[in-house]
């Protein structure tokens, strides 16, 4: 792999992590669309932890808030916090380790992608819509943590969207958009650190060359603009040119490679 190639790979991460538009559907395709070598899902997810950095450095005052209010008043919301992302969490990195043979195999198949990118745009689209979206992340709780981390399994099918299925998650509970936005976000460090370490054991030296740094670099980069443009996007509009572009990617996935079949 080239370092233009990875570099690629890490902007198609940057940006596919934090919108809607599923990162590992654009990871997966990429190769088999240019005629690139597939560097394998552990490749994939070592590219997260590029974007691991730039949520960390993005949130890193909300981080240090959170960690300061789970030991100075651990009965507050917000000192509740801190254990509420961590039980979110649960949920996918049970289903990850269960569910590993096939996302590595069936799942990122471009017709499953494809069909994935088209339905769930439909369904993020219903919560998008949803009215009374008043909550903040004030009013996450115990049960809001269950359900957007269960949601978050849904996931591990390329095409589905992290981000897009936790913000659909909180959306149809009742958060405002950038609310939703925000605990996304902060929901994906523990669960893109526990997928790193997990899949860190899978990456051979051969392949810790300078175009693997290149993509890091470019997935920090990119990730850091990306959480920038979302976050400023919820505030005033909703998420329909994503969903439109969600869509158009799936079609074009559909009418390419269902005939290959």
């Amino acid at each position: 792999m080239t370092e233009v190639q990875a570099a690629i790979l890490g902007v198609l991460q940057g940006a596919g992590e934090f919108l809607p538009i599923s990162s590992s559907a654009h990871l997966a395709l990429a190769p088999k669309l240019f005629g690139w070598t597939y560097q394998g899902l552990a490749y994939d997810v070592m590219l997260h932890l590029g974007t691991l950095l730039a949520v960390i450095i993005y949130f890193r005052r909300d981080w240090l808030e959170i960690f300061r209010d789970a030991l100075a008043r651990p009965k507050t919301p917000e000192g509740r916090m801190l254990w509420l992302l961590a039980l979110a969490s649960v949920p996918a990195g049970v289903a990850g380790l269960a569910l590993n043979d096939l996302a590595e195999t069936l799942f990122r198949d471009p017709v499953w992608i494809g069909c994935n990118l088209v339905f769930f745009s439909f369904v993020i689209y219903l919560a998008d819509r949803r009215p009374a979206q008043t909550l903040d992340e004030g009013a996450f709780c115990w049960r809001h943590a269950v359900l957007i981390g269960l949601a978050q399994c849904i996931a591990l099918m390329p095409g589905a969207s992290r981000s897009g299925m936790t913000i659909m998650a909180a959306l149809f509970l009742g958060y405002r958009r950038a609310a939703a936005a925000r605990l996304s976000f902060l929901l994906s460090t523990p669960v893109i650190l526990g997928a790193g370490l997990l899949e860190a054991r899978k990456i051979t030296p051969d392949q810790l060359t300078p175009a693997f740094a290149w993509g890091l670099a470019a997935a920090f980069l990119s990730g850091l603009a990306f959480i920038w443009l979302l976050m400023s996007w919820m505030k005033k509009r909703n998420l329909t040119p994503f969903l439109i572009y969600r869509v158009a990617l799936g079609s074009a996935i559909l009418w390419m490679f269902w005939g290959s079949k």
